[in-house]
Protein backbone atom coordinates (compact mmCIF):
# COMPACT_ATOMS: atom_id res chain seq x y z
CA UNK A 1 0.00 0.00 0.00
CA UNK A 2 1.00 3.65 -0.41
CA UNK A 3 2.48 4.93 2.86
CA UNK A 4 4.11 8.27 3.64
CA UNK A 5 7.84 8.66 3.28
CA UNK A 6 9.10 10.12 6.59
CA UNK A 7 12.50 11.14 5.26
CA UNK A 8 11.25 14.30 3.51
CA UNK A 9 9.45 15.67 6.55
CA UNK A 10 9.21 18.29 8.12
CA UNK A 11 10.87 20.39 5.41
CA UNK A 12 7.77 21.64 3.60
CA UNK A 13 6.05 24.89 4.65
CA UNK A 14 2.79 23.27 5.79
CA UNK A 15 4.64 20.92 8.12
CA UNK A 16 6.84 23.70 9.51
CA UNK A 17 3.75 25.77 10.23
CA UNK A 18 2.02 22.84 11.96
CA UNK A 19 5.10 22.18 14.10
CA UNK A 20 5.44 25.85 15.01
CA UNK A 21 1.79 26.15 16.04
CA UNK A 22 1.93 23.00 18.17
CA UNK A 23 5.21 24.05 19.79
CA UNK A 24 3.76 27.42 20.72
CA UNK A 25 1.19 25.65 22.89
CA UNK A 26 3.87 24.05 25.08
CA UNK A 27 3.70 20.46 26.28
CA UNK A 28 4.09 17.23 24.33
CA UNK A 29 2.83 16.47 20.85
CA UNK A 30 3.28 13.95 18.02
CA UNK A 31 4.16 14.73 14.42
CA UNK A 32 3.49 12.35 11.54
CA UNK A 33 2.28 12.17 7.97
CA UNK A 34 -1.01 10.88 6.62
CA UNK A 35 -1.18 8.57 3.63
CA UNK A 36 -1.55 11.56 1.27
CA UNK A 37 1.59 13.15 2.70
CA UNK A 38 -0.22 15.87 4.65
CA UNK A 39 1.17 16.67 8.12
CA UNK A 40 -0.66 15.49 11.22
CA UNK A 41 -0.06 16.96 14.67
CA UNK A 42 -1.63 15.48 17.80
CA UNK A 43 -1.26 17.55 20.97
CA UNK A 44 -1.13 15.13 23.90
CA UNK A 45 -2.45 17.53 26.53
CA UNK A 46 -1.87 17.79 30.26
CA UNK A 47 -4.24 15.20 31.73
CA UNK A 48 -3.18 11.69 32.75
CA UNK A 49 -5.52 9.73 30.46
CA UNK A 50 -3.73 7.29 28.11
CA UNK A 51 -3.63 8.16 24.41
CA UNK A 52 -4.29 5.19 22.13
CA UNK A 53 -2.37 4.75 18.87
CA UNK A 54 -4.20 2.52 16.42
CA UNK A 55 -5.78 1.86 13.05
CA UNK A 56 -9.25 2.47 14.46
CA UNK A 57 -10.66 5.85 13.49
CA UNK A 58 -11.68 6.38 17.13
CA UNK A 59 -8.07 6.19 18.35
CA UNK A 60 -6.52 9.27 19.92
CA UNK A 61 -3.75 8.93 17.32
CA UNK A 62 -5.59 7.37 14.35
CA UNK A 63 -3.58 5.73 11.55
CA UNK A 64 -6.34 4.12 9.44
CA UNK A 65 -4.29 3.96 6.20
CA UNK A 66 -1.53 1.65 7.53
CA UNK A 67 -2.59 -2.01 7.37
CA UNK A 68 0.35 -3.10 9.54
CA UNK A 69 -0.99 -1.09 12.47
CA UNK A 70 -3.37 -2.95 14.79
CA UNK A 71 -6.75 -1.44 15.60
CA UNK A 72 -5.44 -0.84 19.12
CA UNK A 73 -1.69 -0.85 18.63
CA UNK A 74 -0.05 0.94 21.57
CA UNK A 75 -0.77 3.65 24.09
CA UNK A 76 1.00 6.71 25.40
CA UNK A 77 0.85 7.32 29.14
CA UNK A 78 1.85 10.36 31.17
CA UNK A 79 3.27 10.33 34.70
CA UNK A 80 4.19 13.79 35.93
CA UNK A 81 5.94 15.48 33.02
CA UNK A 82 7.20 12.22 31.51
CA UNK A 83 5.58 10.32 28.65
CA UNK A 84 6.02 6.63 27.86
CA UNK A 85 4.87 4.39 25.05
CA UNK A 86 3.38 1.04 26.07
CA UNK A 87 2.89 -2.08 23.97
CA UNK A 88 1.70 -4.69 26.40
CA UNK A 89 0.95 -7.23 23.70
CA UNK A 90 -1.59 -4.93 22.04
CA UNK A 91 -0.07 -5.08 18.56
CA UNK A 92 0.64 -7.87 16.11
CA UNK A 93 3.69 -6.25 14.50
CA UNK A 94 5.24 -4.46 17.47
CA UNK A 95 6.12 -0.89 18.38
CA UNK A 96 9.60 0.57 17.93
CA UNK A 97 11.37 3.59 19.41
CA UNK A 98 14.37 4.70 17.37
CA UNK A 99 14.10 1.27 15.69
CA UNK A 100 14.41 -0.63 19.00
CA UNK A 101 11.41 -2.82 19.69
CA UNK A 102 9.44 -1.86 22.79
CA UNK A 103 8.96 -4.61 25.33
CA UNK A 104 6.39 -3.39 27.82
CA UNK A 105 6.93 0.30 28.53
CA UNK A 106 9.53 2.69 27.12
CA UNK A 107 10.04 6.26 28.34
CA UNK A 108 10.16 8.84 25.56
CA UNK A 109 12.58 11.72 25.13
CA UNK A 110 12.16 14.78 22.95
CA UNK A 111 12.64 13.93 19.24
CA UNK A 112 12.35 10.15 19.73
CA UNK A 113 10.86 8.45 16.67
CA UNK A 114 8.10 5.94 17.37
CA UNK A 115 7.36 3.51 14.55
CA UNK A 116 4.14 1.56 14.30
CA UNK A 117 3.74 -0.45 11.11
CA UNK A 118 5.07 1.72 8.28
CA UNK A 119 4.29 4.97 10.09
CA UNK A 120 6.84 7.17 11.86
CA UNK A 121 5.70 9.47 14.67
CA UNK A 122 8.09 12.07 16.05
CA UNK A 123 7.60 12.77 19.76
CA UNK A 124 8.22 16.36 20.80
CA UNK A 125 8.27 17.57 24.38
CA UNK A 126 10.08 20.68 25.69
CA UNK A 127 12.03 20.32 28.94
CA UNK A 128 9.95 20.85 32.06
CA UNK A 129 11.87 23.98 33.04
CA UNK A 130 11.90 25.49 29.57
CA UNK A 131 9.99 28.70 29.23
CA UNK A 132 7.77 29.14 26.23
CA UNK A 133 9.68 31.41 23.87
CA UNK A 134 7.90 33.77 21.57
CA UNK A 135 7.69 32.09 18.19
CA UNK A 136 9.71 34.21 15.78
CA UNK A 137 7.92 35.30 12.63
CA UNK A 138 11.21 35.11 10.76
CA UNK A 139 13.98 32.59 11.37
CA UNK A 140 16.65 34.83 9.83
CA UNK A 141 19.65 35.71 11.96
CA UNK A 142 20.08 39.01 10.09
CA UNK A 143 17.94 41.04 7.69
CA UNK A 144 18.45 39.99 4.07
CA UNK A 145 19.78 42.43 1.47
CA UNK A 146 17.04 44.21 -0.43
CA UNK A 147 16.93 45.57 -3.95
CA UNK A 148 15.95 49.24 -4.41
CA UNK A 149 12.59 48.08 -5.81
CA UNK A 150 11.89 45.87 -2.80
CA UNK A 151 12.80 48.69 -0.41
CA UNK A 152 10.42 51.08 -2.18
CA UNK A 153 7.60 48.52 -1.93
CA UNK A 154 8.32 48.07 1.78
CA UNK A 155 8.35 51.81 2.39
CA UNK A 156 4.91 52.27 0.85
CA UNK A 157 3.56 49.09 2.45
CA UNK A 158 4.68 50.14 5.93
CA UNK A 159 3.91 53.87 5.75
CA UNK A 160 0.33 53.63 7.11
CA UNK A 161 1.61 51.56 10.05
CA UNK A 162 4.03 54.34 11.00
CA UNK A 163 1.38 57.06 11.01
CA UNK A 164 0.23 58.44 14.38
CA UNK A 165 -3.04 57.32 15.86
CA UNK A 166 -2.56 53.65 14.95
CA UNK A 167 -2.45 50.78 14.75
CA UNK A 168 -3.22 51.01 11.04
CA UNK A 169 -3.18 48.17 8.49
CA UNK A 170 -0.47 48.01 5.81
CA UNK A 171 -1.10 49.65 2.46
CA UNK A 172 -3.06 47.55 -0.02
CA UNK A 173 -1.56 46.19 -3.23
CA UNK A 174 -3.56 48.76 -5.18
CA UNK A 175 -2.23 51.62 -3.02
CA UNK A 176 1.36 50.45 -3.43
CA UNK A 177 0.91 50.03 -7.18
CA UNK A 178 -0.61 53.50 -7.61
CA UNK A 179 2.13 55.27 -5.66
CA UNK A 180 4.99 53.45 -7.38
CA UNK A 181 3.37 53.46 -10.83
CA UNK A 182 3.48 49.67 -11.03
CA UNK A 183 0.90 47.07 -11.93
CA UNK A 184 -0.79 45.18 -9.10
CA UNK A 185 0.75 41.98 -10.45
CA UNK A 186 4.22 43.51 -10.21
CA UNK A 187 3.56 44.47 -6.58
CA UNK A 188 2.37 40.95 -5.80
CA UNK A 189 5.53 39.51 -7.38
CA UNK A 190 7.72 41.80 -5.25
CA UNK A 191 5.82 40.81 -2.12
CA UNK A 192 6.20 37.10 -2.87
CA UNK A 193 9.97 37.63 -3.10
CA UNK A 194 9.94 39.53 0.20
CA UNK A 195 7.93 36.77 1.91
CA UNK A 196 10.57 34.27 0.78
CA UNK A 197 13.49 36.51 1.78
CA UNK A 198 12.09 36.94 5.28
CA UNK A 199 11.12 33.24 5.47
CA UNK A 200 7.42 33.79 6.15
CA UNK A 201 6.10 32.24 2.93
CA UNK A 202 4.63 29.38 4.98
CA UNK A 203 2.33 31.65 7.01
CA UNK A 204 -1.38 31.83 6.13
CA UNK A 205 -1.90 34.35 3.33
CA UNK A 206 -3.94 36.67 5.52
CA UNK A 207 -1.04 36.99 8.01
CA UNK A 208 1.91 37.52 5.67
CA UNK A 209 1.63 41.27 5.07
CA UNK A 210 1.22 42.16 8.74
CA UNK A 211 4.04 39.79 9.73
CA UNK A 212 6.32 41.33 7.11
CA UNK A 213 5.66 44.83 8.45
CA UNK A 214 6.33 43.77 12.04
CA UNK A 215 9.61 42.06 11.11
CA UNK A 216 10.83 44.98 9.02
CA UNK A 217 10.06 47.55 11.71
CA UNK A 218 11.45 45.42 14.55
CA UNK A 219 14.69 44.88 12.59
CA UNK A 220 15.09 48.61 12.05
CA UNK A 221 15.04 48.28 8.27
CA UNK A 222 12.48 51.09 8.19
CA UNK A 223 12.02 53.51 11.02
CA UNK A 224 9.32 55.86 12.09
CA UNK A 225 10.07 59.44 10.98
Amino acid sequence: MDVPEPGVWPDDPASRRAVRDAGAEGGAFLLYRAADGSPRVVVLGDDAAPRVIGRSATSDVPIPWDDRVSRTHAQLTRVGHQWSVDDEGFSRNGTFVNEIRVSGRRRLADRDVVRVGHTMLVFRCPPEDASRPTVPESRLAAPPPLSPGQRRVLEVLCRPCLAPGGPHPPASNEQVAAELHLSVDAVKAQLRQLFRRFEIEDLPQIQKRTALVRIVLAAGILRSP
